[in-house]
């Protein structure tokens, strides 16, 4: 049986390639350090456990969840917005519950757009923002992210024509995969292009809790505006280590929110009520292990870098995330460096082409293992000669 034209259209998972070939290298018994995935190393915090291990023994909760998701989560959501970044979020009209964002963000494209409209999106960029264009049937113009511009896109360089067409917009500070954060200044400029053009903006703010150096990341909701012209994702497994429990949601900008729950109507019944009692516990409990878990990412971010540096592996520290960006020795293309590294020296990197045009030259690498681990990669990585 033929699958759909719409299927055969998507792109290849990128992640999935490199899953198998690292499955393939620990099958043979060799001791890969995986620096290739996203997925959180630390536990879920007891707290959250226990809050979804009483809730799943209430009854009440084995029930079909409500459409928009239970109360007590969206109102979790709004008061944590507003004691994290003093934004006002009604939690009736201005909250989606979402099975993860990555299901907002492929679905947002189906929601706002008509076939060949213009999205445009970050290169690079997370690969799974791909899917939802080709599910939208939407055109894709592409703002290209360079060291040069701090990692940060350059309006000035979109045409006329392409800011006409242009309907949504895709950013994600701090930035997967390239570690930059965003400023205020940048995030008042993007309010105003959406503005003058009529652009729905997405701000993709997965890791939210991931701020180096003092600098606490900052909500695009915190510009004034922001709700006029768009939404922020925010996902509980990275600032929760909750990667698996597939649990988020969207705020901000009204109209774009009752697209999100309306086409959500047709393709879910929410997130398991015991999953979303646990997010209310993780929204309102404990929340200085938020700030510890950053502080394990910039410590193992440091060992990187140091360890990389007495090597003359001339890397830039990221700002944010729990990413490093690392630029390719000379005469290596960003996929026959990271095929070295596993072949080589047991180490699984993530090339940068998989994540656009403009991550070719880099590999990005997850700050996911121990210092002890990101410090035997620089060791393995030092056996080759390659930055004498």
């Amino acid at each position: 049986m033929e699958f759909s034209l719409k299927l055969q259209q998507l792109p290849e998972q990128f992640f999935a390639a490199l899953v198998q070939k690292v499955n393939k290298a620990v099958s043979e018994g060799r001791d890969v350090i995986n620096l290739g995935q996203g997925n959180p190393d630390q536990p879920t915090p007891l707290h959250i456990i226990e809050t979804l291990q009483q809730a799943a023994l209430q009854p009440q909760n084995h029930k079909y969840s409500p459409f928009r998701g239970i109360p007590e989560f969206r109102q979790a959501a709004a008061d944590f917005y507003k004691n994290t970044y003093d934004v006002d979020i009604d939690p009736d009209t201005e909250v989606a519950i979402l099975g993860g964002t990555k299901i907002g963000l492929v679905e947002l494209p189906m929601a706002l757009l008509n076939a060949g409209d213009t999205i445009l999106l970050p290169d690079p960029g997370y690969p799974d923002y791909l899917s939802g264009v080709v599910l939208a049937g939407a055109n894709m113009v592409t703002m290209p992210l360079t060291a040069e511009n701090a990692f940060l896109p350059d309006y000035s360089q979109l045409d006329e024509d392409t800011l006409k067409q242009a309907k949504l917009l895709y950013m994600n500070y701090p930035n997967n995969p390239t570690g930059a954060t965003a400023t205020p200044e940048f995030f008042a400029e993007t309010v105003a292009l959406a503005k003058q053009h009529g652009i729905a903006v997405s701000h993709d703010f997965a890791y939210a809790a991931i701020g180096f150096d003092g600098q606490k990341p900052i909500s695009f909701l915190q510009t004034p505006g922001a709700k006029d012209v768009g939404i922020e994702m925010y996902t509980l497994s990275k600032s929760f280590n909750m990667a698996g429990w597939r649990v988020g949601f969207a705020v901000g900008n009204k109209d774009i929110i009752a697209a999100i729950n309306l086409i959500q109507d047709h393709l879910f019944c929410s997130v398991f009520p015991a999953i979303q009692h646990a997010g209310v516990a993780a929204l309102t409990e404990h929340l200085g292990q938020m700030d510890a878990l950053s502080d394990l990412y910039e410590s193992r971010r440091n060992a990187l870098v140091e360890e990389a540096h007495r090597i003359g592996w001339d890397i830039t520290a990221p700002a944010g995330s729990f990413f490093a960006w690392l630029r390719v020795p000379e005469g290596y293309t960003s996929a026959a460096f990271a095929d070295l590294l596993l072949d080589t020296c047991d180490v699984a990197v993530a090339a940068g082409n998989g994540f656009g045009t403009y991550g070719e030259g880099y590999v990005r690498v997850g700050l996911l293992v121990s210092e002890e681990r990101l410090r035997e990669f620089i060791q393995r990585v030092e056996r080759l000669q390659l930055f004498i």
